[in-house]
């Protein structure tokens, strides 16, 4: 026979309950043997996700089971189990908003975010889109010809989605983005990430305009969704409006869209969703995502009264997005999705070399800094990266220090000339400037011509080989090279790094795209359910609040 006495604990399992809080209005019923009242077991039950989670009193103690029902309180009725409160199951699939998920045919509310030069790969994409998860790849500074090919790879291993293809802005030579865009266009890739964008430019709005149609109900049909990455209201406010009336009259004039879709892109937003980029890795305004995040809905929520869209523009958060914490505070704060991105380049899938996922995988919050951006050196542009095993920023910023000053490679005084060439080009100015000229030669003979007599320019080219070839460096793995590497990081890799810290995903080889985004997410409904239930009266010790990644764990969850 079970007694009260066999199934109570002598030990103090930390668990107490406010009586503000409590309510005689239901009671609990059920065997005594399903109650646990030591902390493993409670954890244990606190993480069974799928069924409810109850909290009752037995002579005096506090204990958790998943096994009963509710009923009606009887006063007449008395029972040595006293309900004290309880959850409901919570299931991951209920974060964010659940349009996104439709829409884009995911089973999470959570994106990984392009890192370019292929670091977001193939292999991220395509294992990601597998397990119905987005994914945007790093089409940034590469080949035509080498996107082509990404293209082809993933669409024949992802058919039906989901996958995304980075759009990223290129103020300098705007010929890079209409080359993507005409692949995307050609290959109907359906899905861009659009980001860096200063402001909406006739390549991206080209994308989704073309995608504009009727459906045999005579409503908009909307083809090529953009999801865009934003930092900034201005940036935000033009991809929350309709396509700029001037841009569209120059796509027609130029017979790239039609009439119809003209007057269709007057009623639909430049995007679908919007990505509200806090302090991340590589581009970045190091905004706080707590005061950007509730502007941008605001925002959001304005236009949306103004144009009254059938389908409201979704807001998702980037930056700072790293372990289940901060994914729980912004699906809090009210994102639709969450976008992973440094994190990530730490992973197997990644297109990172090993010693750059190592080195990666050492970083601390304090570990990183701001340093020129390659595609944007000439405007001042920065962008955030790994300072910690790298000369990389410190050497960036000192050739940005020299553009300011000189207005030619001529006038850096010799010794400065000499210091670069054995330290940071290690190769004489005169053969980085041969092997400039022959890429523009061939890629922009246009802005060759330029630079050959314009001596600014001509030095600009020249320290953005060096800034452009060292985040290939940290993607091949350069040999020799490795103090160079450009390693595009935010501080969100330092508090992924805090967390799994002690667990199998402290190891980059056992670090896998898929399994990062399973104990993210699980690992956010737990604490969401932990901070429920103290809400609501349950008074707690810390080792309840914590949630560390268990390979074996996760599997019993998901299975």
């Amino acid at each position: 026979m079970t007694t009260v006495d066999t199934v109570m604990s002598k030990h103090d399992n930390g668990l107490n309950f406010s009586t503000w809080f409590h309510t005689q209005n239901q009671v609990w019923k059920g065997s005594l043997e399903s109650i646990s009242f030591e902390q493993e077991a409670i954890k244990d039950k606190l993480m069974v996700l799928d069924k409810p989670c109850y909290i009752v009193k037995v002579a005096g103690k506090i204990g958790v089971t998943n096994e009963g029902y509710l009923s009606p309180a009887d006063n007449a009725t008395t029972t040595q189990t006293e309900l004290l409160t309880f959850v409901a199951p919570i299931y991951i699939q209920q974060f964010g908003d659940p349009n996104f998920l439709s829409f884009h045919g995911v089973k999470y509310a959570y994106i990984t975010g392009a890192m370019a030069g292929g670091i977001a790969s193939e292999e991220m994409v395509i294992a990601l889109g597998k397990a119905q998860i987005l994914s945007s790849f790093g089409a940034g500074g590469l080949t035509t010809e080498r996107l082509e090919a990404a293209i082809n790879c993933i669409q024949q291993a992802l058919p039906q989605g989901p996958y995304a293809f980075n759009l990223i802005h290129s103020p300098n030579e705007p010929a890079i983005e209409r080359r993507a865009v005409d692949l995307y266009l050609k290959y109907q890739v359906r899905t861009v990430e659009a980001s860096a964008f200063l402001d909406l430019t006739p390549n991206i709005v080209y994308y989704r305009v073309a995608g504009l149609g009727l459906n045999n109900a005579n409503q908009i049909e909307i083809k090529n969704k953009v999801i865009a990455k934003i930092s900034r209201r201005e940036v935000a406010t033009k991809f929350l409006q309709p396509a700029p009336a001037r841009i569209l009259k120059e796509l027609l004039e130029q017979g790239l869209i039609t009439e119809l879709q003209a007057t269709l892109a007057a009623k639909v937003p430049m995007a679908d969703d919007i990505t509200v980029e806090a302090d991340s890795g590589g581009h970045t305004d190091n905004r706080p995502l707590v005061c950007l995040l509730p502007s941008i809905i605001a925002l959001r929520d304005e236009i949306q009264a103004q144009y009254h869209y059938q389908i409201p523009i979704r807001i998702g958060v980037a930056g700072g997005i790293g372990t289940p914490q901060s994914a729980l505070a912004a699906f809090m704060m009210g994102a639709a999705y969450i976008m992973t991105g440094s994190i990530n380049q730490s992973c197997v899938e990644s297109g990172a070399c090993e010693h750059t996922k190592k080195l990666l995988a050492q970083a601390e919050m304090a570990d990183m800094m701001m340093a020129p951006a390659a595609d944007m050196f000439e405007m001042g542009v920065k962008l955030q990266v790994l300072k910690r095993g790298t000369m990389f920023p410190m050497r960036s910023q000192k050739l940005f220090e020299l553009y300011r000053a000189y207005n030619s490679i001529e006038e850096i005084p010799l010794a400065e000339r000499e210091k670069l060439e054995k330290q940071v080009f290690r190769k004489s100015i005169a053969e980085v400037w041969e092997g400039t000229a022959a890429y523009l030669s061939q890629k922009n003979p246009e802005k060759l011509g330029k630079a050959v007599n314009n001596p600014k320019l001509k030095m600009a080219l020249i320290f953005r080989w060096y800034l452009g070839l060292s985040s290939r460096w940290s993607s091949s793995g350069e040999k020799g090279r490795e103090v160079d590497y450009q390693i595009w990081c935010g501080p969100a890799m330092g508090g992924f790094n805090d967390w799994v810290r002690g667990s199998y995903l402290s190891e980059p080889n056992n670090r896998g795209v898929v399994d990062v985004a399973n104990q993210i997410m699980t690992g956010a409904a737990f604490l969401y359910r932990v901070q429920n239930l103290k809400i609501q009266g349950l008074q707690a010790s810390d080792y309840y609040s914590q949630y560390h990644p268990v390979r074996s764990t996760l599997v019993e969850i998901l299975k």
